[in-house]
């Protein structure tokens, strides 16, 4: 399988993203399965207009998309994502919608097409905390995972798609005491059991 793995770039002020570290350290290939890279602006719209030519360009058989989750302790699998864009938190171009439908012809939520809880048990069978999560929030990540389920339901493509939330790591944390976090090597860890596991 061909599976694309997308990343966002750092935002909020901060100078580090998670999800882009994986992507570093990310293989070419994790079993059996090629690995495409993909990063993100941490941008609305802009985001989706990226990710779908990635998809357009590359043809994946999976689409696993990773953003930061500041505050959670645990690897999150997202279950599902709904058609809003709400924040108060600006995005890298100083966006800051507020109640905005993504796709007017879109339903009002689009479930994740991987296999969560095999996931979620495969990660945890390595000795590394995961939880299924049900709301991946109205920010660019659940604007994204929208976006490429979106897609792939209009145009009726052969894809599977879902999304990671991954916590801060020890380094974004040093300056807030109990503030959790995780060490990027078991993020790593946990991401590439995902692309292990089969759709």
């Amino acid at each position: 399988m061909k599976i694309l793995v997308t990343a966002f770039e750092p935002f909020g002020g901060q100078k580090i993203n998670p999800t882009m570290e994986v992507l570093k350290l990310l293989k070419n290939s994790i079993g059996e399965n090629q690995i495409i890279k993909q990063e993100l602006p941490t941008v609305f719209n802009e985001s989706i207009k990226v990710v779908w030519k990635a998809m357009e360009k590359y043809k994946p058989d999976v689409v696993l998309s990773l953003g930061q989750a500041g505050g959670r302790s645990c690897i999150s699998i997202e279950r599902i994502a709904i058609n809003i864009n709400d924040t108060k938190s600006a995005d890298n171009q100083g966006q800051t919608p507020e109640d905005q439908t993504i796709f007017e012809d879109g339903q009002p939520a689009y479930f994740s097409t991987l296999p969560i809880k095999k996931i979620l048990h495969s990660i945890r069978e390595i000795k590394i905390p995961a939880e299924i999560s049900n709301s991946a929030g109205t920010f660019v990540c659940n604007h994204v995972m929208y976006g490429v389920l979106y897609k792939i339901q209009k145009e009726g493509l052969d894809m599977k798609a879902g999304f990671i939330h991954v916590p801060f790591i020890p380094e974004q944390v040093i300056d807030y005491p109990g503030k959790p976090s995780m060490s990027l090597n078991d993020i790593v860890k946990a991401v590439e059991v995902a692309c292990k596991v089969p759709v």
